[in-house]
C-alpha cells in the first residue's frame, strides 16, 4: 500500500498548504540541519532540503531530510540533474524512497559557472521535465528510463519548480502544462513579490484547468534588508520585485527595515490566499528561519492540519 506525505495528504484534505525551505550547510555539522528543523516543526506542513543550491557544495539533501525527518518534519528531497547521469539519479531514486522519504522535488539545477566549483563538470543528462517522468514512470509503472522492470516501486510525491515571471512570458503556462503531463503532482514558485503579475498568470493557469491537474504553491520571502531587495531586483534573473517594495523598506528606519520585510511578506500571503488556483505557499526564508513562526502564525495559518 502506498505510504503517502504529510504533504500528500494536506492536499487531499483541500487545507490551504504551508511549505518551509532548508538550507543544508558546507560541511557535516546536522546540528546545524537539526536547529533549522526544529523551528520550523509545526509551522509547516513539509520542508525542502536544497541540492547543492547556487552550485556550492552543501551537505547533501537526502541526508539532510533523513535529519529533519528525525526531528519530525516532513521532507522535501530535493534533486538536481546538474550532478547525476540517468542511471545515478534512478539510482537516487531508489534510495531515497528506500529510506522513507516520500516527497521529491526535480529540479534542472544551478549552472556550475555560479558555484564554488566552477570548472566542474555538468551533465545534464536529462532535464527537469524528463526527470519528473522518470520518476513517475518508475512510481506508476514499475519501469526503469531503460524499460526493464523493477520489483519495489518507489512510491514519491513528485513535485517541480516554476517561474511565472521568466521570459518569454508566453511560454510560463504551456511550460507548466507540459511538468504536469511529465507526472508532477505539485509546484512551487519563484519568490513572489508582484502580486498582480502573478494573478493574471494563474488566470491563464485556471484558463488552461492546470489548477485542477497539480497542486500549485505560490512562492513567498521575507526581504531582510534594502541592500537584498535590490539585489535581487537587480541581479536575479527571473525575479520581479516592483520598486514599490524596495520604497517600502527605505521609508522605515533602518532598524525596522526586517520588520517591514516581515510585515510585506504576511501581506503577500494575504493577498495570495484570496486568489483561485492556489493550494498553498512555500515560505523560503533561508539562514532566517527564526521568522518564520511570526509569518505563519500573523498570516492565519495556525494551527496546521495534524494526520496520523
Amino acid at each position: 500500500m502506498k505510504s503517502k506525505s504529510n504533504l500528500e495528504k494536506i492536499f487531499e484534505s483541500g487545507k490551504f498548504a504551508v511549505t518551509g525551505e532548508i538550507g543544508p550547510p558546507a560541511s557535516a555539522d546536522p546540528e546545524v540541519v537539526r536547529k533549522k528543523a526544529k523551528i520550523l516543526k509545526g509551522y509547516v506542513d513539509a520542508a525542502n532540503v536544497t541540492d547543492g543550491q547556487t552550485a556550492v557544495v552543501r551537505l547533501a539533501s537526502w541526508a539532510s531530510c533523513l535529519i529533519a525527518k528525525e526531528v519530525g518534519i516532513d521532507p522535501i528531497v530535493q534533486m538536481t540533474c546538474r550532478d547525476r547521469n540517468r542511471i545515478a539519479l534512478q539510482m537516487d531514486i531508489l534510495g531515497i524512497a528506500a529510506m522513507g522519504l516520500n516527497n521529491m522535488l526535480c529540479l534542472t539545477g544551478d549552472h556550475q559557472a555560479f558555484g564554488n566549483h566552477p570548472k566542474a563538470k555538468g551533465v545534464y543528462d536529462v532535464d527537469s521535465i524528463q526527470l519528473i517522468n522518470m520518476v513517475k514512470t518508475m512510481r506508476d509503472e514499475k519501469k526503469f528510463q531503460c524499460g526493464d522492470a523493477m520489483a519495489v516501486e518507489p512510491r514519491l510525491f513528485i513535485g517541480a519548480a516554476e517561474n511565472p515571471f521568466a521570459d518569454p512570458l508566453e511560454y510560463r503556462t504551456p511550460r507548466l502544462a507540459k511538468k504536469a503531463a511529465a507526472g508532477a503532482d505539485f509546484i512551487q514558485t519563484q519568490i513572489i513579490y508582484n502580486v498582480d503579475k502573478f494573478a493574471k498568470w494563474m488566470e491563464a493557469v485556471r484558463d488552461a484547468g492546470l489548477d485542477k491537474k497539480i497542486k500549485i504553491l505560490a512562492g513567498v520571502a521575507p526581504i531582510k534588508s534594502i541592500g537584498a531587495g535590490r539585489y535581487m531586483q537587480t541581479k536575479v534573473p527571473g525575479m520581479d520585485v516592483p520598486e514599490k517594495c524596495i520604497e517600502q523598506l527605505k521609508a522605515v528606519p533602518k532598524d525596522q527595515v526586517a520588520k517591514e520585510g516581515i510585515k510585506q511578506c504576511i501581506e503577500i500571503i494575504n493577498r495570495i490566499k484570496e486568489i483561485k488556483g492556489v493550494a498553498g505557499i512555500h515560505l523560503m526564508a533561508i539562514e532566517w528561519e527564526e521568522v518564520v513562526p511570526e509569518i505563519v502564525e500573523k498570516a492565519g495559518l495556525l494551527p496546521r492540519p495534524q494526520f496520523s
